[in-house]
């Protein structure tokens, strides 16, 4: 049994799909914060964690849990759809948790996909970009989660050097507080599902257990 509920109904999405019901059968219309709800409570874990910074901090946030539920991806993708400018010609994830979101995307749009690795393999094909051509196409980097948003750029530059045409970032969380100057720097528009603040709200919401 799944681990939450979904709300009823049907989403525009899972009408256009009927011919794909393997795909379509993980999209559906749940509404904005109730995803939030969910997607903090399946990721916000509490106890002791040791953070990149050295810090210590009793709650951490695992995107992973999410990015490997298929129903909860799927439902995030679904509102993630209307968020892809016009014009877009493939999805670039970016290793490694922006490859199952533009995956996901993928499936839902038809859109055809490219994983961009941080650095190219040494052996094989020696690709950066695996997948879809980018050469002269205009891409959307895709990304699970933004604070900085360094690694954003440096794929993007990465990609620009292969041809890509590159000026859109699609993430599920962006969680720089409206501090885009590196990825306006380098003329990079920013659209994410959610922001930090908006699943911060979603733990605040989460009832206590009853006294």
């Amino acid at each position: 049994m799944s681990r939450w509920r979904r709300t009823v109904g049907v989403s525009r999405f899972e009408r256009t799909c009927r011919r794909t019901p393997n795909c379509c059968a993980r999209l559906a219309a749940m509404d904005r914060q109730s995803l939030a709800a969910l997607v903090n409570g399946c990721c916000r874990l509490q106890g002791t964690f040791t953070l990149r910074s050295g810090q210590v901090s009793d709650h951490y946030f695992d995107k992973y849990l999410f990015e490997s539920d298929p129903e909860l991806l799927g439902e995030v993708a679904a509102h993630a759809v209307a968020l892809i400018p016009a014009g877009t010609e493939v999805l670039a994830g970016l290793e490694l948790g922006g490859v199952p979101f533009a995956t996901a995307l993928s499936l839902a749009t038809g859109l055809a996909a490219v994983f961009v690795r941080k650095a190219a393999k040494p052996y094989g094909t020696a690709k950066l970009a695996e997948g879809a051509e980018v050469a002269g196409r205009r891409l959307l980097v895709v990304e699970d989660v933004i604070t900085t948003g360094g690694q954003v750029v440096n794929s993007t530059e990465d990609l620009r050097r292969l041809g890509a045409l590159v000026r859109h970032v699609l993430c599920v969380i962006d969680r720089s507080n409206g501090a885009h100057d590196q990825l306006e720097a380098a003329g990079l528009s920013v659209s994410a599902v959610f922001t930090g603040a908006d699943l911060d709200r979603a733990a605040a919401t989460v009832p206590g257990p009853p006294s």
